[in-house]
C-alpha cells in the first residue's frame, strides 16, 4: 500500500486537473442580443482574457495572466490606433508581450479596424 502522503498528493493532483478542465471548458460570456458586429468580434476573441468590460477576467487571473486593462482611460488614450491594430493583428510577442495572441490569421484587416474602434468605445472606469 502506498504511503499516505502519496495518496494525498494524488488526490490534490486530481482536484487540480479537474479544476483546470472545468475552467478550460467553461463557456465565455455571450454578447448581448443587440450586439454590433464589432462587439461580437470582441466577445468571440477578446472577452476570455480582457473580460466583458475590458478590465480583465477571472479566467485570466486564474492562469496568472495580466491582460491590459482596456477600461483604463489613462492607459488606452496613450495607445495609438496603429499600435492597437498591430498588437491585435501580430500579437504581443514582437514587442515583448507574449501573452497576447495574434489574430491576423483569423481576422481580415477591416474586422481588426472595427475591433479597434469598438475598443475605443468601451465604457471607461472613473
Amino acid at each position: 500500500m502506498p504511503p499516505r502522503w502519496f495518496l494525498f498528493l494524488a488526490a490534490v493532483g486530481v482536484v487540480i486537473i479537474n479544476l483546470v478542465v472545468f475552467v478550460a471548458f467553461w463557456p465565455p460570456p455571450a454578447p448581448p442580443p443587440d450586439a454590433s458586429p464589432a462587439q461580437r468580434l470582441y466577445f468571440a476573441h477578446c472577452v476570455t482574457c480582457h473580460g466583458p468590460s475590458g478590465n480583465g477576467s477571472w479566467r485570466a487571473t486564474l492562469f496568472l495572466m495580466r491582460p491590459g486593462d482596456l477600461s483604463d482611460p489613462r492607459r488606452t488614450q496613450a495607445l495609438s490606433d496603429e499600435y492597437l491594430f498591430d498588437i491585435v493583428k501580430q500579437g504581443g510577442a514582437p514587442i515583448g508581450k507574449p501573452g497576447m495572441p495574434a489574430f491576423g490569421f483569423y481576422l481580415p484587416d477591416a474586422e481588426i479596424q472595427d475591433l479597434v474602434r469598438f475598443l475605443r468605445a468601451l465604457p471607461r472606469k472613473e
